[in-house]
């Protein structure tokens, strides 16, 4: 019998109430993908419905760069000014996709749904894989859902700031930026259960959407605004957080440059749902750097070149008298400087909003995938027994093949937070402020502990009988010595996929990568001026610390009795010992 057939025949009866093989399988490589799963400890429980294109669409509209770039113009732009946000996102684009290449690497090496945490387990030292796993796990999840929280009242807030463009006597109240924030999610939950057959299809078409929006803003902004000179962009500093040096500015307001690249990892949780995910995973990764950084580059460009008055895309405190403050000095009462430059470029109304609301229609697709990928992330770390209820969370819904239960309680969560938002804006800010900083740390775990692997030479070269999974050194299991009764954990050994950068050139990436995300941390945790008060003060420090703690709390008392680590299912354990044997 060969392993595809095995793999076919593997018991149907599984907790996580998967269908038949064939149910579940994608076509052209699925008894490649079935093979390099099992590998990993795990069988196919989610139908393989992504290819490269679907999944490059899925990964640029997360990454959504130049629609970010306009949302979080103002971070960069008051410590920085214009000269200060143009070499910064050059900076933090090419800094990034150096970060980028290493997930890829990892990605391919080992492509599933666990990402980091399961990274974490299979790269650390014995002694310390479980709880670096555990603590990784809790760090990517949660980082995940508060992106999730985010980008919903995000996108709902920018709503309200057209409104106030098209209607200044509007008087946006904070009840009403929860229940569009409702809006968003509610679409998001739609899309990802009721036609989540359709969302490859679905991301396909907004990666059309994607590129044709960043075309419909930049041409009528370019044409119709007045432009500035190149120096007001390329020489240009402001230093509006009132920091002791320029230096000093420019550093604090990087990090909203580095904001409009987070979440590149999302097409990694996603990988149980792609046809060669070792491949497909890193290339889409790696296009979506090139073309969303291209984008967002050139958008960062048109938009200081057009920006017309600077003092008025400043925000400050809102006046009594909107219709006023519409055009005067060091106020934008939309909130957002993209609407108001947009609207100083065009001089129309209708104009401004129309140009406006194409990032915001792009920015809701990506609380789509958002919502897709925490739920991916919670799902798999609840079927390795890391969260409260898993045996709940990681049921999979059998007639559409994905898990609800996991879409559910990472939807009800930004939800209820959204609720926090009412009473107060910046407490709700505070709570979901890890998202960059929760997803960094797990990047630097992961890298960092990937480079160490690398320069001991501990990661064996990459060869094409591993996808055939007739190599021995593609998998090797063994009874943890901490597993309860017949648990087990999988234990692999190292072998590099088949995308990877070679040579000294991968060494080299790698350990800039961690030096940039140490970089990025630091800088991630401080206020946008000085001397900071409550109100701006940055809390992310506080609330990444919060769940590092809780974490470590939760692991002593309750999860080192349950999470053992990734764990070798108990369909996949004969098949991954008879590779072993076969080998032999």
């Amino acid at each position: 019998m060969d392993q595809g057939q095995e793999l076919a025949d593997f018991d149907s009866s599984h907790p996580y109430n998967a269908s038949t093989y064939a149910d579940i399988s994608g076509h052209r490589y699925r008894q490649k993908d079935e093979l390099a799963l099992a590998r990993l400890g795990k069988k196919q429980v989610l139908k393989r419905r992504f290819g490269f294109l679907s999944l490059f669409g899925f990964s640029c509209t997360i990454l959504a760069t130049w629609e970010t770039a306009l949302g979080l113009f103002q971070e960069a732009f008051q410590n920085g000014g214009p000269a200060g946000l143009t070499y910064g996102f050059i900076i933090a684009w090419f800094s990034t996709f150096s970060v980028y290449l290493v997930i890829a690497e990892l990605a391919s090496l080992a492509p599933t749904a666990g990402g980091q945490y399961f990274w974490v387990s299979i790269l650390a030292p014995r002694k310390y894989k479980r709880f670096a796993s555990y603590i990784t796990g809790w760090l990517t999840s949660i980082a995940w859902v508060a992106v999730l929280a985010t980008g919903s009242i995000y996108v709902g807030t920018i709503i309200q700031g057209l409104i106030i463009l098209n209607h200044p006597k509007y008087d946006a109240q904070k009840w009403q930026g929860t229940l569009l924030c409702w809006a968003v999610i509610l679409v998001a939950v739609f899309v990802n259960t009721v036609v989540s057959g359709l969302l490859p299809i679905i991301e396909g078409v907004i990666l059309i959407f994607h590129i044709l929006g960043f075309i419909a803003v930049l041409v009528p902004l370019v044409y119709l605004a007045p432009h500035g000179s190149v120096a007001s962009v390329f020489q240009t500093s402001l230093n509006e957080g009132g920091w002791p040096t320029q230096g000093l500015s420019y550093c604090v307001g990087f990090i909203g440059n580095v904001a409009t690249f987070v979440g590149a990892d999302a097409a990694v949780h996603m990988s149980e749902e792609i046809e060669n995910a070792a491949v497909n995973v890193p290339r889409a990764i790696f296009t979506t750097m090139i073309l969303n950084g291209a984008t967002g580059f050139a958008m960062v460009i048109a938009v200081l070149l057009c920006l017309g008055d600077i003092d008025s895309v400043i925000v400050s405190n809102l006046p009594s008298n909107p219709e006023a403050a519409l055009t005067s000095a060091k106020n934008t009462p939309t909130g957002f400087p993209f609407i108001q430059a947009f609207y100083n470029g065009t001089g129309s109304y209708a104009g401004a909003t129309v140009m406006a609301g194409l990032p915001v229609a792009l920015l809701w697709c990506a609380v789509i995938g958002f919502l897709a990928t925490a739920s991916r992330i919670t799902w798999s770390f609840s079927r390795d027994r890391g969260v409260p209820f898993h045996r709940f969370i990681s049921l999979i819904e059998p007639r559409t093949r994905i898990p609800m239960v996991a879409i559910g309680v990472v939807t009800l969560i930004p939800a209820l937070l959204a609720l926090i938002y009412i009473g107060s804006s910046s407490v709700f800010e505070d709570v979901v402020s890890l998202s960059t900083s929760g997803l960094y740390a797990s990047y630097f775990i992961t890298c960092s502990l990937l480079f160490w692997r690398r320069v001991t030479g501990q990661i064996k070269p990459y060869s094409s009988r591993d996808d055939e999974g007739t190599s021995a050194s593609a998998f090797s299991t063994g009874l943890s010595a901490e597993s309860p009764g017949d648990d087990e954990v999988v234990q692999p050994t190292l072998v590099w996929g088949p995308w990877r950068v070679p040579g000294i050139l991968g060494t080299l990436n790698n350990a800039y990568a961690c030096v940039y995300i140490l970089f990025v941390l630091f800088w991630s945790f401080w206020p946008p001026s000085t001397p900071p008060t409550p109100s701006s003060m940055n809390y992310s420090v506080l609330m990444t610390g919060a769940v590092i703690m809780f974490s470590i709390v939760y692991y002593y008392i309750w999860g080192k009795n349950q999470y053992m680590g990734p764990l070798i299912e108990r369909e996949v354990r004969s098949f991954a010992r008879k590779i072993g044997k076969d080998s032999e």
